[in-house]
């Protein structure tokens, strides 16, 4: 995987995804909220290169992946399948490559689960990768005491990180191990748009925006890639600003902490 391009030395640089190899930019671009195809090319050669082809699929996400089909050595395309029958996993990988053009992806990634994943879904992830349909298998999760285990077990792991929840703080990163774990990716930075604008926010108090959940997302050093669920242009060019400013000072994460703990109701 060639390197990521950034805009800005001072940003936040690329990183490796784990113990896949694969070189990532910290902030990812998800298929799921309408984006334009021509910011998805934008964010793509600003470093937004980890591509989530995720279950609800739009033409525009589709279209920019084509188009960005001879960059594809610099890309990290992750496809997510919600199956829970083993025996429909292969056929929903090849029904989303199929769509995009594509022969393989780096990743496939079990959507959702808050328990186990059953060794018969593993398997036919593992028959996937033997045909070099993908080449790693992650899972993500709303329950974070698994994720441990998880990314000692899985190649890639999704959950859920912001300021108003950061219980991950107290029941994932103390407890991952420090070497050969999986690449992490965190979702809900906004708090479904919670942290954007929500009436517990006090009144003199700045509301954040959605560079700053990104930027304090990245403040965690565990975490490689967040998520971004851009529905416009304008979406992607507030992430890229936000990869270009780079970390959080001490005060402007103290400041999101105290917005996420009123919206969480700690205040």
């Amino acid at each position: 995987m060639y390197p990521v391009p950034m805009s800005s030395p001072a940003g936040f640089q690329p990183t490796t995804l784990g113990r896949t190899g694969l070189a990532v930019g910290r902030l990812g671009l998800s298929a799921s909220y309408g984006v334009p195809a021509a910011a998805v090319e934008r964010g793509f050669e600003a470093g937004m290169n980890y591509l989530f082809w995720a279950s609800i699929r739009t033409a525009k996400f589709a279209a920019a992946l084509r188009n960005l089909k001879p960059k594809r050595d610099r890309m990290a395309l992750v496809i997510q399948s919600y199956s829970r029958l083993a025996g429909l996993v292969g056929w929903s990988a090849e029904r989303a490559l199929r769509t995009i053009g594509y022969d393989r992806a780096d990743a496939l990634l079990f959507g959702m689960w808050n328990k186990p994943v059953p060794e018969r879904m593993i398997e036919a992830a593992r028959r996937l990768r033997e045909r070099g349909l993908v080449r790693f298998i992650g899972v993500s999760t709303h329950k974070r005491s698994l994720v441990p285990k998880l990314a000692a077990d899985f190649d890639a792991v999704h959950f859920r990180y912001n300021a108003v929840h950061t219980g991950a703080e107290r029941d994932v990163f103390p407890h991952l191990a420090t070497e050969n774990r999986a690449g992490l990716t965190a979702f809900t930075a906004t708090s479904w748009k919670q942290l954007l604008g929500h009436r517990r926010i006090p009144g003199n108090a700045r509301v954040p925006t959605a560079g700053d959940c990104y930027r304090f997302v990245l403040a965690r050093p565990e975490i490689d890639v967040c998520l971004t669920g851009p529905g416009q242009a304008g979406h992607v060019e507030e992430a890229i600003a936000a990869l270009e400013r780079g970390p959080m000072t001490e005060e402007e994460l103290a400041w999101m902490r105290r917005v996420g703990a009123a919206i969480h109701g700690k205040v």
